[in-house]
């Protein structure tokens, strides 16, 4: 038997993607289970601090070393587990028997140092990184992150391997609650999903969206998400005066926080999903929008061409002119996102959570095989 040790702490602070990819593979590794593969999940017994007090940051980072470096690999131990796999960057550095799988959802750590306390980024130097070295496999989401990652870190690329992400499983079909008292859900409106921070590229947005208003001035923009509790990733101050400035208080929305089975009404009732981004290592919102037959429109950079295909528009992040053009394209063009939503649907197939699940089973399997 295949005894997998599937590392869950991270649920208890993860947010957005990282809490998507963890949740729906746990849901489908349970779906896997059989006579010949086991899995175990392990979360610690200790609430995870999660709040602002410096002297408590350090004693959770602490604490999370505790976890990955001596307890998790008891635990591992204990059941006899031939590989533990790990979301959220980090793994085990030490083997008892096992080997290791961490996934590295992005490079972002190498590319913006200047977004981490010194804390953060000497765990991830001298545990994080020398730990995936000495780990059977590195997991990435796209091939884009695979080959920065390994440009960046000194990792063989040949002992990382791009699998992809799918959708997140959000209720589609039905109201969860009374729509009619979100005014925005019965009007026009333009959809972004994401923590706004600054590489999400929102203010470049904003500019576009006031050369959009001239030509259509009943039009909505609906950003839905939370900022960042990173300072130095965050991006809320530059927004706030934007849209102050230019008295875009009724055309821009902020739902903040969206439950699942709402965020599928917003996905369902928008006109199309817009994707500014300067950099990103998967973008789950371009295939949710696949999901809700969404057009969508996507930065031409980092790995967002990779997962949207021939199935998107992109644009110039960065130009602000181009960025116009493309939302006005699809404004005008009933018929482009008629064939934008029959190319996202079938672009859609090549991705699920359970192929992935699948794809990391055949790395789990392969590992026992290599060492007997």
């Amino acid at each position: 038997m295949l005894k997998i040790g599937i590392d869950i702490r991270d649920l208890r602070i993860a947010k957005t993607g990282a809490r998507t990819y963890l949740e729906e593979l746990v849901r489908e590794f349970k779906l896997l289970e059989d006579a010949e593969l086991r899995f175990y999940f392990f979360d610690t017994n200790f609430p995870v601090y999660t709040g602002k007090n410096k002297f408590l940051k350090l004693i959770e980072h602490i604490r999370f070393i505790l976890w990955k470096q001596l307890i998790l690999p008891i635990k591992a131990w204990l059941h006899g587990c031939n590989i533990v796999f790990c979301s959220d960057f980090f793994v085990p550095y030490i083997h008892l028997g096992y080997e290791t799988v961490p996934v590295l959802h992005d490079a972002f750590f190498f590319e913006y140092p200047e977004h981490y306390n010194k804390a953060w980024l000497f765990l991830f130097k001298y545990f994080g990184i020398s730990s995936a070295k000495r780990a059977y496999r590195i997991v990435t989401p796209t091939d884009y992150t695979k080959e920065t990652i390994a440009k960046l870190s000194g990792i063989p690329k040949e002992k990382i391997v791009a699998i992809p992400e799918g959708p997140k499983t959000l209720i589609k079909d039905i109201d969860p609650v009374d729509t009619s008292s979100i005014p925005v859900l019965q009007q026009r409106y333009l959809l972004h999903v994401g923590t706004m921070e600054i590489r999400k590229n929102i203010v470049r947005l904003l500019e576009a969206f006031i050369l959009v208003l001239i030509d259509d001035p009943g039009l909505k923009l609906v950003l839905i998400g939370q900022f960042s509790p990173k300072t130095d990733m965050d991006d809320k101050v530059a927004i706030q005066n934007f849209i102050a400035l230019h008295k875009l208080e009724e055309q821009v929305i902020f739902p903040g926080y969206v439950p699942d089975g709402l965020l599928g009404t917003y996905y369902s009732k928008a006109l199309f999903y817009i994707f500014p981004s300067i950099n990103e290592g998967f973008g789950i919102p371009i295939l949710e929008a696949f999901d809700h037959q969404l057009p969508v429109l996507i930065a031409n950079n980092s790995c967002l061409p990779e997962v949207g295909g021939d199935a998107v528009i992109s644009f110039d992040p960065f130009n602000v002119q181009d960025i116009y053009k493309k939302i006005t394209l699809l404004l005008n063009n009933p018929q482009k996102r008629i064939e934008l939503i029959e190319k996202g649907n079938r672009r859609l197939s090549e991705f699920a959570w359970k192929i992935t699940a699948l794809e990391l089973v055949k790395i789990f399997k392969k590992s026992k095989l290599e060492k007997k």
